[in-house]
């Protein structure tokens, strides 16, 4: 049995992916707190990025650290009244966190089979008490008002659900070079790597903030026909963004997206997914939504249907959108052409929804308007931000401006602009 996954990538590079995540994902400032966000299974990543870290100037580095396989015992075992509270010194961790100005990295790692027998009811409620909690906690995430950084790293059962045909040994050392392919980190300086992978950013962001499109027109011979009606003043982000005091950093390792927030009431049409959604554990697969004035008004998965109608019903902002992503079919990513089973990297090969929330970062000045103004601007507000693939070769997108004048987006799933 295989003990040690990190036996199949050398230390060099493994230090220069921790360093990737301090210094480009969350740009660690001197005498800034840290905290890692991390699984025991992960330990040796985890220790690695806390010494880069440091090395950088860190004022401090915790690593909260958990466990999955006593969290599937607390699904299964812990008492009703448990499952639905989420404990108040817990939250007042990151309240004491966010006003010292940590920064935060979150090291996941899949494995897809560790809640196969837990209840999905008892995970959604459990998710729903922590996201009631700690509202104020992910609203600035979503808003960039602290740096985050989110990156992976392999597990056996994970490399054999990507990689089913190879031996375990096999199937690890390709999801790792997978990785860190994917994730631009497999260069000699990554650092500098990302920085070019910015720019290329900015002029497609540029070319669609000006624009400002009324709607955007999505169609593929997978069954999807879906108008998406923007907010005035919408904002396009991607790549790299910025904190609440301008300071840069990459939210997600890898990313491919350009994105910005949809207006409320203004999704008409059919959305067919195209890669399994994994959400709390569980796979949502061969599924469609259904829109009307914004509202998911209709919804089907061959697997998953219940885990589907949980996300849905989480809360009222969980059935219309948050978030609109145009991603090229030439990434790393996507011209591996291999389901990852996991949304972090599967959703950054190919075009995506987020179900939920959106961010303030998504409209003009968004960041200092009252939930009042963004609501009225037309963003959605949830406890939840999910994000669906739903991206083919054959994406057209379409983007409608004030008049009626098309101009074309993406062809056969790539940028045309």
């Amino acid at each position: 049995m295989i003990k040690d996954i990190y036996q199949f990538i050398s230390e060099a590079q493994l230090k220069k992916y921790a360093e990737l995540a301090v210094r480009a994902g969350v740009n660690l400032q001197k005498n800034q707190l840290l905290i890692i966000h991390s699984d025991i299974q992960n330990a040796t990543f985890a220790r690695l990025i806390q010494t880069v870290a440091y090395e950088a100037g860190a004022s401090n580095v915790y690593i909260d650290w958990t466990d999955e396989q006593s969290t599937k015992e607390f699904y299964i075992n812990a008492a009703d009244s448990v499952i639905d509270h989420f404990p108040d010194w817990q939250a007042a961790r990151f309240k004491e966190w966010e006003d010292a100005g940590a920064a935060y990295i979150h090291i996941i790692s899949e494995n897809l089979d560790v809640f196969t027998e837990v209840a999905t009811q008892r995970i959604n409620r459990y998710q729903k008490a922590s996201r009631t909690k700690l509202r104020d906690h992910y609203a600035k995430i979503r808003s960039h008002e602290v740096r985050w950084c989110l990156l992976a790293v392999p597990n056996v059962v994970w490399a054999n659900k990507v990689f089913p045909n190879l031996s375990t040994e096999e199937a690890l050392q390709s999801l790792w070079k997978l990785i860190l392919k994917g994730s631009r980190a497999d260069g000699e300086n990554p650092t500098k790597d990302w920085e070019r992978h910015n720019r290329a950013f900015e002029s497609r962001k540029k070319f669609l903030n000006e624009s400002q499109f009324e709607a955007l027109h999505f169609t593929n011979s997978s069954g999807t026909d879906l108008v998406v009606g923007l907010p005035k003043h919408h904002h396009y982000i991607g790549g790299g963004v910025k904190d609440k005091n301008g300071i840069p950093f990459f939210p997600n390792i890898p990313t491919e997206e350009i994105f910005t927030a949809p207006h409320k009431n203004k999704v008409n049409g059919k959305l067919v997914g195209t890669k399994p959604l994994i959400y709390g554990g569980s796979v949502i697969d061969e599924f469609y939504l259904i829109f009307k004035d914004g509202r998911i008004t209709d919804y089907y998965a061959a697997k998953g249907q219940e885990v589907l109608q949980n996300l849905i019903e989480t809360d009222e902002g969980s059935h219309y959108l948050g978030e609109i992503a145009l991603v090229s079919n030439t990434s790393p990513l996507a011209q591996a052409d291999t389901l990852f089973h996991n949304t972090l990297f599967d959703e950054n090969t190919s075009c995506h929804i987020g179900i939920g929330n959106a961010s303030p970062s998504n409209i003009q000045n968004g960041i200092h308007q009252s939930e009042e103004e963004l609501k009225a601007a037309g963003l959605n507000t949830s406890l939840l931000l999910v994000n669906v693939t739903f991206g083919t070769e054959d994406m057209r997108v379409v983007g409608i401006k004030e008049g009626g004048t098309e101009v074309e987006l993406m062809k056969d799933g790539d940028f045309q602009f």
